[in-house]
Order: C-alpha cells, then sequence, then structure tokens
C-alpha cells in the first residue's frame, strides 16, 4: 500500500470571495491531480497525498487556479507548516495631493 501525506489548504480569505470559488477549486483540484484525495473540513481542504508528490506540485496548482478565475491580482498561496493559507494580497495604495 503507497503512503500518504495530509496537506490542509486553508481557504479563509477565499470563501470572502464566494462559495463558488471553493466548489470550483476542489473540481479543479481533482482533475489536476487524479491521484490526491479531497475532503473538506469547514475552511480547510485536506489533500492527502502520495508521498512522491511534491508540496511544491499543489502550490503551481492553486496558483494556477487562481490566475484561471482572475483573482491572482487579489490573492496568493503563502506556505505554512500543514500545508498553504490562501491570503489576501497586501496592497499599498499611493493618493496624490
Amino acid at each position: 500500500m503507497m503512503e500518504k501525506k495530509l496537506i490542509k489548504v486553508n481557504l479563509k480569505d477565499l470563501i470572502y470571495k464566494g462559495e463558488q470559488h471553493i466548489e470550483d477549486l476542489t473540481r479543479y483540484l481533482t482533475e489536476a491531480l487524479p491521484q490526491i484525495e479531497l475532503s473538506r473540513n469547514g475552511n480547510v481542504l485536506e489533500l492527502k497525498t502520495p508521498n512522491s508528490m511534491s508540496k511544491r506540485a499543489i502550490k503551481l496548482r492553486l496558483k494556477k487556479f487562481l490566475h484561471k478565475n482572475k483573482l491572482k491580482e487579489e490573492l496568493r498561496p503563502i506556505s505554512s507548516q500543514e500545508g498553504y493559507t490562501i491570503k489576501e494580497k497586501k496592497r499599498l495604495d499611493f493618493t496624490y495631493y
């Protein structure tokens, strides 16, 4: 039997953009990475991946999803100890007088 590792993706900031984005993300990840098992626990997506799969592969898929759904300017995946957190980008607004 293959060993599996658990990677958690915290979606708290993505939920503010709309519940539909969460459903689209789960659908996208299952199509892009058929070897993973997905489950949702509140604001957290839990991915059971083969040990051979790198965390980087997950991050690239998250970034690609954000780009496809035109959320790249507002959100980005940030690595954490247990997986990733999709956070809102910090922006500086300059005002001129």
